[in-house]
Formats: structure tokens, C-alpha cells, sequence
């Protein structure tokens, strides 16, 4: 059996990285998405065990103590990380696993699976980032604005990556990670 491929999936908030990797799974079942865990509360309709393992600050910090996850960053005054025995699991199994993770963790992941496959979303203009931010109706105008700072960080390491994707027309750029995804894997 082939070993798996960690495929690691980043960009700024608003991007529609959530969007993206929803249609990615229900498109193609071959893809696994690891759940993070967070230490931030659930927001409505979010599930423990299915959209994130929701922890205590103390549990979280005992996993890093632990060693127990892949990569680990605090984020707007949350701790978000990568449960590493579940990913491993499926990699050894020979599975493609999806990761949905903020710019610290795709660098830890360059660093712990250097041959995990990494993707960069790009919104196709900071204008059109705020006023995805703003059309969500989550944040304050002082949280949008921080988010974009961050976002112009982020974006200006975008070229750190394997692929860089603009997510302008969505069905364009899910075709554009699928086909990353998939002539990688066929290239093992």
C-alpha cells in the first residue's frame, strides 16, 4: 500500500477556505479532513468531535506539553492545533488528509511533513477580502481591520507555498486545488 499525503490548505480569514474544502469533501471522497482543536468556544451549530475538539486552555496546553499535536499557534487570543496521532493514522493507511490551517501552522507543518502538499488561497484583492468579512456579519469593524492587517501579512508569504490559488470564481479555484491535489498524487 502507498503511504497517504498530508495536503495542507491556508490563507486569511474570509478567504472562503471553509467554503472550499466543504465542496472539496463532498466532491471527492478520498479526501480526509483532520479536525483541529481550539480553544475557543463553539460558535452556533458547531459540533465537538466534527467541526473542532473544543478544549479548555489547560487541556490544550497539556497536549502541547504532551507533544500530542502536529502544529500548534495561538490566534486572536485562542490556541488552534493538529491532533498528530489521528493524521498519522490515516497517512499510514494511505489516505489523503486535508488540513484547513492559519499561516504559523502551515510553517510548523513545512517543518515536522516536509513533503505535505501546501496550498495557498488568495483573495483576489484586499477589497474584495473586506467586504467578504463584512458581508459575514461576525466581527466588528476593529475585528475586520485587524483581520486585514493580518491578511496583508499573510498574503506576502503566500509565495512560501506549492500552489498559490485566487479564490475569485469559486468553481474555478476548486478545480485549480483539485487538480493540485490530484497530479501530485498521481505523481507518487
Amino acid at each position: 500500500m502507498q503511504p497517504g499525503k498530508l495536503i495542507v490548505l491556508t490563507g486569511p480569514s474570509g478567504v472562503g477556505k471553509g467554503t472550499l474544502v466543504k465542496s472539496l469533501l463532498d466532491r471527492n471522497p478520498q479526501l480526509h479532513l483532520s479536525i483541529s482543536a481550539t480553544t475557543r468556544q463553539p460558535r452556533s451549530g458547531e459540533v465537538d468531535g466534527v467541526d473542532y475538539y473544543f478544549l479548555t486552555r489547560a487541556k490544550f496546553k497539556q497536549k502541547i506539553a504532551e507533544n500530542s499535536l502536529l502544529e500548534w499557534a495561538e490566534y486572536a487570543g485562542n490556541y488552534y492545533g493538529t491532533p498528530k496521532e489521528p493524521v498519522e493514522t490515516k497517512i499510514a493507511a494511505g489516505k489523503l488528509v486535508l488540513l484547513e490551517i492559519e499561516l504559523l501552522g502551515a510553517r510548523a507543518i513545512e517543518q515536522t511533513y516536509p513533503h505535505a502538499l501546501r496550498l495557498f488561497i488568495l483573495p483576489p484583492s484586499i477589497e474584495e477580502l473586506e467586504r467578504r468579512l463584512q458581508s459575514r456579519g461576525k466581527d466588528s469593524d476593529e475585528a475586520i481591520a485587524k483581520r486585514l492587517e493580518r491578511a496583508k501579512i499573510e498574503i506576502a508569504a503566500s509565495n512560501e507555498f506549492d500552489f498559490e490559488i485566487v479564490n475569485n470564481d469559486f468553481e474555478t479555484a476548486l478545480i485549480e486545488i483539485e487538480s493540485a491535489i490530484f497530479s501530485c498524487q498521481s505523481q507518487r
